[in-house]
C-alpha cells in the first residue's frame, strides 16, 4: 500500500530510541525527511543521520524552551515545510512507595515530560502544520484509559494528553489539521525491559525476577506477547499519511488486547 508520505517532511520527539527511533526508522523509508529530536544522540540515530534523511536535533523538551528550540531548528532544517508531527517524548517511573511517595517534584517532572512537552512542541509547530495541513500524531498510553497506583503520575499525564489531543483536533480539524492519538500498552523497548526500566525497577522493590515482572505485564493480553516498537510505528504512518486523510481525533489502542472495556 502506497500510504503517499514519500517527499513529506516531519518531527519526531523522543526519536533516539525505543518507538521513537523506530517510527523514525520507518518515516525514512517511506522517503520522509526527519528531525530527530532527542535529548542525546545515540549510535543508533547516528547510524541512520549517516543516510542523509534523518537530521538528530539535540534538545530537553522537559523544559519550557525546549521544544520551541526543537521547531525552531526543524523549520531552519526544512525550510520552513512541516507536514508531520509525532509527540512521541515520554517516561514513567514506577512508584513502588505508593502514592504517599510521590513528591510535588515528581509529579510535575512525569507532567512536564509527559504532557507539557507535547503541548509546548504542538504549539510551536501548529502555524507550519496548518500552512501544510499537516498531521500530527501523539503516542500515549493504555494508562490513560487504565490507570495504575504504580505509575499514579504517568496515568494521569497521559490521560490529560488524550484529553488535549481530543480538544485539539476539534480546533484545528476545520484548518486542514488532523490530530490523532496511539495508546501502546507494554512495548519492548527499555522504558519497560531494560536496565532501570519499569520490570527491573518493580523486581527489586519486591524480591522477584524482572522477567517474571514482564512475563506478568502482558499475562492479561489476548496476544499474550509484548507489541514490538515498529508495530506502533507501522501505525504512525497510517496515520500520518493522507490514507487516512478523514481520521480524526480518534485513538487506536494497541495493547495486544489488554483492555476489555468497549
Amino acid at each position: 500500500m502506497n500510504l503517499e508520505l514519500s517527499g513529506r517532511t516531519a518531527v519526531v520527539t523522543g526519536a533516539s530510541k525505543g518507538i521513537g527511533l523506530a517510527t523514525t526508522r520507518a518515516l525514512v523509508a517511506e522517503g520522509v525527511t526527519v528531525v530527530a529530536g532527542a535529548r542525546t544522540t545515540t549510535p543508533e540515530l547516528a547510524e541512520l543521520a549517516a543516510t542523509g534523511a534523518v537530521r538528530p536535533v539535540n534538545a530537553d523538551l522537559s523544559t519550557p524552551d525546549g521544544p520551541a528550540r526543537l521547531i525552531e531548528a526543524a523549520l531552519d532544517l526544512l525550510d520552513g515545510r512541516l507536514d508531520i508531527l509525532v509527540d512521541n517524548v515520554g517516561g514513567v517511573h514506577p512508584r513502588v512507595g505508593g502514592f504517599l511517595s510521590v513528591t510535588d517534584e515528581q509529579w510535575l517532572d512525569s507532567l512536564n515530560l509527559n504532557l507539557l512537552s507535547a503541548v509546548r512542541t504542538t504549539r510551536a509547530a501548529l502555524p507550519a502544520l496548518i500552512e501544510h495541513a499537516g498531521s500530527i500524531v501523539v503516542v500515549g498510553s493504555v494508562n490513560a484509559a487504565l490507570p495504575d497506583p504504580l505509575v499514579i503520575d504517568y496515568s494521569a499525564a497521559k490521560a490529560a494528553l488524550a484529553s488535549f489531543a481530543k480538544s485539539l483536533s476539534k480546533e484545528v480539524g476545520p484548518q486542514g489539521v488532523r490530530v490523532n492519538t496511539i495508546s501502546p500498552g507494554p512495548v519492548s523497548t527499555d522504558l519497560w525491559i531494560g536496565a532501570g526500566g519499569v520490570a527491573e525497577t518493580v523486581a527489586g522493590a519486591s524480591d522477584i525476577d524482572p522477567a517474571d515482572v514482564a512475563k506478568g505485564a502482558v499475562s492479561g493480553t489476548a496476544t499474550g506477547r509484548f507489541t514490538r516498537p515498529d508495530e506502533v510505528a507501522d501505525l504512525v504512518l497510517l496515520l500520518a499519511g493522507a490514507r487516512a486523510a478523514n481520521v480524526t481525533g480518534a485513538d487506536f489502542v494497541i495493547d495486544g488486547g489488554l483492555l476489555t472495556m468497549l
